[in-house]
């Protein structure tokens, strides 16, 4: 994810901000679930640089899905957002991965992006009705707006979302900075994403602070984690995250998707094994690590 991203993080303050006041009024409002579901992946699954590691060596693409689903129980699905899947390639998803597993799709360009949430009705029920065939693996869809979509564009978001299909779970990612500053449209948003039963996504980036608003506005929450290298701070960033997802947790939270985000796609898993230790040493809850593969070896065969 390059939004956000900063060459030099050696000035950035990446504390977590303090919660919007709005959250714990949601949460309040949630019956705290027996136990939570708590989903850590990655935003792709094609990872070449893990064949012979958490893929084995030489598997082909078309099965690369499948070695995924055996690492992580959730993914970011960005190949969405450039197109429309067939039902086909629906189910060959589906069939892919494992009992437990959730998919999050992102919108397509074509909605977000090109209509501008305009006169996109025919697309949005072509993307609804395909993400629909995933069943019980259709973790929460996400919209993410564009870097130009601002707070005088609130009528178009507004009619977009009420006439989005309700049996899609559905997250909505601000970027325009008037979005975040005082007497903007914000709070009118997200009343309105709360009265919809829709989420918010939370992007922890070096240089766009802003948009870690920290504002729920359903008891799920979808987190886009910008990594490091596994520079020391992405481990005190990862603290401070289990911590407050702890929290959120305890005030009544039902769902995580968490995402992890690095330039080199090796660093991604034991990031996530680091925030899984963290998350389950504080909520008890038990989450499968990652794990290297043991390869096949010359010689082994003879």
């Amino acid at each position: 994810m390059d939004f956000g991203r900063l060459p030099d993080i050696s000035k950035t303050t990446f504390l977590l901000p303090k919660d919007h006041v709005a959250t714990a009024r949601v949460l309040a409002r949630s019956e705290r679930p027996t136990k939570p579901s708590l989903y850590l992946g990655c935003p792709t699954w094609v990872n070449k640089d893990w064949l012979g590691s958490y893929y084995p060596a030489g598997a082909p693409d078309n099965q690369l899905l499948h070695w995924y689903g055996q690492q992580f129980n959730t993914l970011e699905m960005n190949t969405t957002h450039y197109r429309i899947p067939d039902l086909a390639t629906v189910h060959k998803w589906k069939q892919a991965v494992p009992e437990g597993f959730t998919f999050c799709p992102k919108l397509p360009q074509i909605i977000s992006h090109d209509q501008l949430l305009q006169n996109a009705g025919e697309p949005t029920q072509r993307f609804c009705e395909a993400i629909l065939e995933l069943g019980d693996k259709l973790g929460m869809a996400f919209l993410q707006l564009p870097p130009f979509f601002g707070p005088e564009d609130f009528d178009i978001l507004r009619r977009f979302l009420e006439q989005f299909p309700k049996e899609v779970p559905l997250a909505v990612e601000f970027r325009h900075p008037d979005w975040f500053r005082p007497g903007s449209a914000q709070d009118e948003a997200f009343t309105l994403l709360e009265e919809l039963q829709m989420a918010t996504v939370l992007t922890d980036v070096a240089g766009r602070r802003d948009v870690l608003h920290m504002r729920l506005t359903a008891p799920m929450a979808m987190i886009r984690f910008n990594g490091h290298g596994l520079h020391p701070t992405d481990y005190t960033r990862l603290e401070d995250w289990a911590t407050r997802l702890h929290q959120w947790l305890e005030q009544g939270l039902h769902t995580v998707y968490f995402f992890m985000h690095q330039q080199e796609i090796l660093h991604a898993p034991p990031a996530l094994a680091f925030l899984m230790d963290q998350l389950e040493e504080r909520t008890g809850i038990s989450i499968q690590r990652p794990k290297k593969l043991p390869q096949m070896i010359q010689g082994q065969l003879f």
